[in-house]
């Protein structure tokens, strides 16, 4: 493992001497108030079966973390999302320019699963995705936050107009209005239909529609009836398995 920056992103470059340059490459998009050290439970699956991961801090996270609070990081949810898409390509670019030349997989938990459908809407470069607790629509998804401070009492940091703004803004990125990527990208969701953060409706009705058209055939869906924000052993072991299955 080694500690590396790429661009001003800082990230774990895991390997081992087995994987050469043109293995195939997993980069690990880590949730909301993680960091990148976090998750090497992933990487070292992976990694296990042949796989080199990229492993980025978020922006306004891990070593890039700012003297900012928890309210003003909720603030930027959206801003850090829209940042983490575009830095995915850059260090997609550096792997090109390092000679890395394997087939590439994207995989994230929580607000790294948001990005990852993000970047399957943006990025026609990407060869297999996992979407662990993530959301298909970013517009819905920003919704449901809303809805969620309304409910609780808390003002919500932007005025009817700002709102609607963001919205669409956000709208280009929602991979619901192309079904068709699945078609042609392997994707593997799991989700725990007790999450309240990113509520289980945020995929599994979409995926229900994948099915009804017939696109569902590159995509697993893992379901776990017990479990909430959290992915269980048996979801890592599962998820890694299905990608470096897809890779080989």
């Amino acid at each position: 493992m080694q500690r590396e920056v790429w661009n001003n992103i800082p990230l774990l470059h895991v390997y081992n001497e087995e994987i050469k340059q043109d293995a195939p490459v997993i980069l690990f998009l880590h949730g909301f108030m993680s960091a990148k050290e976090h998750n090497l439970h992933y990487a070292y699956h992976l990694v296990e079966k042949g796989i080199r991961v990229i492993l980025p801090d978020a922006p306004l996270h891990g070593e890039r973390a700012e003297n900012v609070s928890e309210v003003q990081m909720n603030a930027a949810f959206w801003r850090i999302v829209l940042n983490y898409v575009k830095e995915v390509q850059e260090i997609y670019e550096a792997l090109q320019a390092y000679g890395f030349n394997g087939k590439i997989g994207v995989i994230g938990t929580s607000m790294g699963g948001i990005t990852t459908t993000g970047c399957l809407k943006k990025y026609d470069w990407i060869d297999a995705a996992g979407v662990l607790m993530g959301a298909v629509s970013y517009t819905e998804m920003a919704q449901f936050q809303i809805k969620q401070l309304e409910e609780q009492g808390i003002d919500v940091p932007m005025t009817a107009a700002q709102q609607q703004a963001m919205l669409e803004a956000l709208q280009e990125y929602n991979v619901t209005t192309n079904r068709a990527i699945f078609e042609r990208i392997p994707v593997v969701f799991w989700h725990g239909q007790k999450d309240s953060v990113v509520p289980f409706q945020m995929t599994y009705p979409f995926y229900e529609t994948l099915v009804e058209q017939g696109r569902a055939q590159k995509v697993r869906y893992i379901v776990d009836e017990k479990a909430g924000h959290a992915v269980s052993r048996a979801g890592v072991l599962a998820v890694t398995e299905w990608l470096a299955q897809h890779l080989a």
